[in-house]
């Protein structure tokens, strides 16, 4: 799945990507700083019916939300220094399960990240337009 898109049409992006993955997965987003990761995470918990304040996790490294098709984590890896810390975060204990797991920063935890995960990449093209790239590690 590939989509150019701006601020406005996040909400019409977030529920095409739900709907193309079809069920939970765990999600890992890869763009620079400021590229909008926890905006499309925050688009993503709206379309799945989160009514819980959804924020980053920098300095929580984990959030759990509610929603009506169960718990939504997002994890945010930026200030993690090694694979042990996240453990001693409780990290591995959300990869686990059947919900959605939504990650930023995931290439600093390669160990722990599942054979099934979904990539988005996030690039930007200009002030108000990104183009996201999403790979299914299981779509053949």
């Amino acid at each position: 799945m590939v989509r150019r898109f701006t601020h406005s049409e996040l909400p019409v992006v977030a529920r095409e990507i739900l709907n193309y993955l079809k069920q939970p997965r765990i999600i890992a987003f890869n763009a620079p700083m400021g590229a909008g990761k926890t905006t499309l995470v925050h688009a993503l918990c709206d379309a799945l019916g989160v009514k819980d304040p959804v924020g980053s996790p920098t300095f929580s490294i984990i959030n759990e939300y509610a929603s009506e098709s169960g718990p939504v984590f997002h994890i945010d890896c930026y200030r993690l220094k090694s694979e042990e810390e996240a453990v001693d975060a409780g990290i591995e204990d959300c990869l686990v399960g059947n919900h959605w797991c939504f990650i930023e920063w995931a290439e600093k935890i390669p160990r722990l990240l599942p054979d099934d995960l979904v990539t988005i990449t996030i690039r930007v093209e200009d002030p108000t337009t990104r183009y996201l790239e999403l790979r299914d590690s299981t779509a053949s």
